[in-house]
C-alpha cells in the first residue's frame, strides 16, 4: 500500500516537470537500449540464479513486484524463501539481514527510498561496516543495502535527502552510484559479488531512462570494478566530476560549453567510496580546473572531499580557484518552484565552468548551490 502511495505521488510530481536527462546524452541510436530498471532487474535476476546464497528482502519486494519494480518477476521465479517480504520496520529486516551476512549468505536489502536507511543506521555502521575488523578478519559481511537516494519530485524535506557522503564517511562500507544502464548493472553485480558490505545508491528519477548497452554489458558475466571511475567525455579545458543523476546534468553542460569554445571533461565517478583519485587528480593536471558536482548539501560533501585530494595532490597544476556545485544547504522544500531553485541545475554547472576558464566576469556567491564558492 504505502508503495502505490508513493507511485501515484511520483506520477503525478513528473507531470509537472520535464525529462531532465533524455536529452543529456549522444550515443549511437544503433546501440541496443535498456532501462535502469531493467538493468537493475536483470542484475539481481542474475546473481540469483548464479548464486544461491543470495536472497532480497525489503517491503513490497515480493508480492507487489517492488515499489518501483526492480524486483519485478523475482518472486515468482525464486520463492518467498529467497524473496521476503518485510513489516514496515527497517531496524528489524535490517538487523536480521545483517546476522544472515554473518553466516555466509548474501542479503540484498531493499530500502523504498534511503532517507529511511535512518531507521537501520546502527545495524548499517555498527554492525555490517565494523564487523570484520572488529573480529581481526573472520567475519565477513557480504551485504548490499540498495534503494532510491536523493532528491526525487515533490516529497520534501524528509524523503530527498542524499546520503553518499554520510555512508562514504565511514570506513568498512563501500558506497557505488550508478548513472547510466551500464553502471545500473555492472556495480549491482560487483556489489552482490563482493564479500563487503555495500550501499548502492539509485536515483528515482533515473529507473525508467534509457541508456545504450553493447553485447558484453548484456553478457551474464559482466561486472565493473568497485573503486574505478569512467570519463564520459574526454575534454582538455576543464574537469567536471559528478556522479548519479548529475552525471547527466554534466554531460549536458558540456555540450552548451562546447558552444562557446570550452572543451570539458566529465567524470562519472560511480564509486564514492573508494574513490577514483587517481582519475580524477589526472584529469585536472590535464585540464588544469575542476568543477565538482552533486545534489547533496555542500558541507563536508563528496565535492569536498574531491576538493582536498587535488589541494594535497595537485595544487600546483591548478589555474583556477575548484567549483563546488551542490544543493542548497536547506531542507528541501516541498513547493515546485522552490525544490528546483534547491538542487543544481545545468545553468549553474556551466556558469562555474566558465567561471574557472575566466570567462565570466561576475565572480558573485550564488548562494542556492554554493559549496564555499560557486
Amino acid at each position: 500500500m504505502l508503495g502505490i502511495v508513493r507511485q501515484k505521488m511520483l506520477e503525478q510530481s513528473l507531470k509537472k516537470i520535464p525529462p531532465a536527462v533524455s536529452v543529456l546524452r549522444s550515443y549511437s541510436s544503433a546501440a541496443k537500449q535498456m532501462t535502469i530498471r531493467d538493468a537493475l532487474n536483470s542484475a539481481l535476476d542474475e546473481e540469483m540464479s548464479a548464486d544461491s546464497k543470495v536472497f532480497l528482502m525489503g517491503e513490497e519486494v515480493g508480492e507487489y513486484q517492488g515499489a518501483y519494480k526492480i524486483t519485478k518477476g523475482l518472486l515468482d521465479k525464486y520463492g518467498p524463501e529467497r524473496v521476503l517480504d518485510t513489516p514496515i520496520t527497517e531496524a528489524g529486516f535490517t538487523g536480521v539481514a545483517v546476522g544472515a551476512a554473518y553466516y555466509g549468505v548474501k542479503p540484498v536489502v531493499e530500502f523504498m527510498t534511503f532517507n529511511f536507511s535512518m531507521q537501520a543506521i546502527d545495524h548499517i555502521i555498527n554492525s555490517a561496516a565494523k564487523t570484520n575488523y572488529m573480529s581481526s578478519g573472520q567475519i565477513s559481511v557480504p551485504i548490499v543495502f540498495r534503494g532510491p537516494n536523493g532528491a526525487a519530485a515533490g516529497v520534501g524535506a524528509q524523503h530527498s535527502q542524499c546520503y553518499a557522503a554520510w555512508y562514504a564517511s565511514c570506513p568498512g562500507l563501500k558506497v557505488l552510484a550508478p548513472y547510466s544502464s551500464e553502471d545500473a548493472r555492472g556495480l549491482l553485480k560487483a556489489a552482490i559479488r563482493d564479500p563487503d558490505p555495500v550501499v548502492f545508491l539509485e536515483n528515482e528519477l533515473l529507473y525508467g531512462e534509457s541508456f545504450p548497452v553493447s553485447d558484453e554489458v548484456l553478457d551474464s558475466s559482466f561486472c565493473l570494478p568497485i573503486g574505478k571511475a569512467k570519463i564520459e567525455r574526454k575534454g582538455k579545458d576543464v574537469t567536471i566530476a559528478a556522479y548519479s543523476k548529475m552525471v547527466g546534468y554534466a554531460l549536458k553542460a558540456a555540450e552548451t560549453l562546447e558552444k562557446d569554445g570550452i572543451d570539458a571533461e566529465v567524470i562519472n565517478l560511480r564509486s564514492i567510496r573508494p574513490l577514483d583519485r587517481s582519475m580524477i587528480n589526472a584529469s585536472v593536471r590535464k585540464t588544469n580546473r575542476l568543477v565538482t558536482v552533486e545534489e547533496a548539501f555542500p558541507q563536508h560533501g563528496v565535492g569536498a572531499e574531491i576538493c582536498a585530494s587535488i589541494v594535497e595532490e595537485s595544487f600546483a597544476y591548478l589555474d583556477a580557484p575548484v567549483e563546488r556545485i551542490a544543493g542548497a544547504d536547506v531542507p528541501m522544500p516541498y513547493a515546485a518552484n522552490l525544490e528546483r531553485m534547491a538542487v543544481p541545475q545545468v545553468e549553474d554547472i556551466v556558469r562555474a565552468a566558465k567561471r574557472t576558464c575566466y570567462r565570466s566576469e561576475s565572480r558573485e556567491i550564488d548562494s542556492q548551490h554554493c559549496g564555499g564558492r560557486s
